[in-house]
């Protein structure tokens, strides 16, 4: 018998919360009526200010995915709304399909959290929703059926093709012609189809490190083993560049000829600059070779995750600027449409790991030189983990008030200023930068540094994280 329920009841009990980026959880939280409450809430939502008669799905390669993606097509169905699934799938792919279509869709990722997690991201016809959505998602009293039966989905493979094409018509045929690129492929969302699109524009290509499990490759936090791999795969194989993603194929991973992996921010500097963009909004954890560039008219800083991003849109496409904005993940957001080799590429105000990875490859120099012509800034993140977000918050509050001592205890003894834009940003008066916030996505705090050296930005995250380890 089924049994009426309040979205809002269903969700507030769940332990899902939403974070920089999406709905995120444990597998074990994400009961079939969790995943219905929120596919309905969030549709129920958008619905007056959109029409729409179907859904689009994704997933990721997690092993949990499937059987989300199952209930939340079924709380669809619920609202008498059709489905379409487009099995695994980059997000960005399905986020360009359905916004072509003018249709609302829901990704079911974790990103780059570990496997045991998983998560739901929501765009309406127009790109990602906002903050405002979250809240209004959180609060909707929309009713819904228990589930008892979950339906069998059939994929369709149309995303994926639009996706190919946006890129394989944007570039000539022969425009990575004599590179060669090894794709690290492990179990991200767009492993089947890397090959085939950098294949398509002339390079050569080497598939290297697939894997039956998941893994939670973090772009901003890249482990030990996959620096050394990257290392070891240039020398052996004489690659121009190594390309991967995260788990859900919206932050790109590229190293340059010699396996080092680039920062997300520089890439996504350098694809601005490439790009001829005129505007940007970043979130505050970006290098600040952004703005010694002198490359842009206007650069806007916002609290970390893409939402904030994308909220800043609006106000520079009323500047008649073309805008995009990208993050220290190094995901690229699209703001507008855009100009490239005398063909107009359409906006995708989404994170994408493809655009930033053609641009550089494209050019005849190779990145390590490309890199070479940037003000020399030089940044590092990496993260305490198992902290859970109550934890964080404290430790970065009692940080805010012993910032002195914390200085002391790391070797500095200069005059700082903080920006609080977002968790605290220590800015020291010789250009070093210790920056903390609680992870909106797991349980962990983040810390990113910057200096004039990676040496010294290394040396400093290591310092900083020692001290915060011991609670200073």
């Amino acid at each position: 018998m089924n049994t009426k329920l309040l979205c809002s009841k269903v969700i507030s009990e769940s332990n899902i919360t939403f974070g920089t980026s999406g709905a995120r959880g444990l597998v074990a939280d994400f009961t079939p009526e969790v995943c219905a409450s929120f596919s309905i809430a969030f549709l129920k939502t958008i619905d007056n200010e959109f029409s729409f008669r179907t859904v689009a799905l994704a997933i990721d390669n997690r092993p949990s995915s499937y059987a989300i993606a199952q209930a939340c097509a079924e709380g669809i169905k619920q609202l008498g709304l059709g489905v379409v699934f487009y099995g695994v799938l980059p997000t960005p792919a399905l986020a360009y399909k359905a916004m072509q279509d003018n249709m609302p869709s829901i990704m079911i990722t974790g990103s780059h959290i570990p496997f045991d997690r998983n998560g739901l991201k929501f765009y309406t016809p127009k790109g990602e929703i906002t903050k405002a959505d979250e809240l209004a998602i959180l609060s909707n009293n929309s009713e819904l059926s228990t589930l008892e039966i979950l339906p069998k989905l059939s994929i369709n493979e149309a995303a994926e093709e639009e996706y190919i094409k946006r890129y394989t018509d944007l570039f000539n045929s022969d425009a990575l012609v004599g590179k060669k690129i090894g794709i690290y492929e492990h179990s991200s969302a767009g492993r089947d189809i890397y090959k085939s699109v950098f294949e398509h524009l002339g390079a050569e290509v080497i598939s290297i490190g697939r894997s039956d499990n998941f893994v939670p490759i973090d772009t901003e936090a890249v482990s030990n083993y996959d620096k050394e791999m990257a290392v070891m795969w240039s020398k052996e194989y004489g690659f121009d560049a190594i390309f991967s993603t995260d788990g859900d194929g919206d932050r790109p991973l590229i190293s340059d000829e010699n396996g080092n992996w680039l920062r997300g921010d520089i890439l996504g500097l350098l694809c601005s600059q490439l790009l001829n963009v005129n505007a940007l909004a970043v979130p505050i954890s970006c290098n600040t070779a952004i703005e010694l560039t002198g490359s842009f008219k206007k650069v806007i800083r916002t609290k970390i995750g893409s939402p904030y991003v994308i909220a800043e849109f609006a106000k520079l496409s009323n500047e008649n600027f073309n805008f995009a904005g990208f993050e220290a993940n190094g995901g690229y957001l699209l703001g507008s449409d855009i100009s490239v080799n005398g063909k107009v590429l359409k906006a995708l105000p989404t994170r994408d790991a493809l655009l930033p990875a053609f641009m550089l490859l494209s050019q005849k120099e190779p990145i390590s030189k490309q890199l070479e012509k940037l003000p020399q800034r030089f940044t590092a993140s990496d993260r305490l983990q198992n902290l859970a977000e109550e934890e964080s918050s404290k430790l970065v509050s009692a940080l805010k008030k012993k910032t002195n001592s914390f200085l002391a205890n790391i070797g500095y003894d200069q005059s700082y200023e903080l920006d609080t834009t977002d968790g605290l940003r220590i800015i020291l008066e010789y250009g070093d930068i210790v920056h903390l916030r609680p992870s909106g996505n797991a349980p962990e705090l983040r810390c990113y540094t910057e200096s004039d050296s990676e040496v010294n930005a290394l040396n400093l995250l290591r310092k900083a994280l020692d001290i915060l380890e011991k609670r200073f």
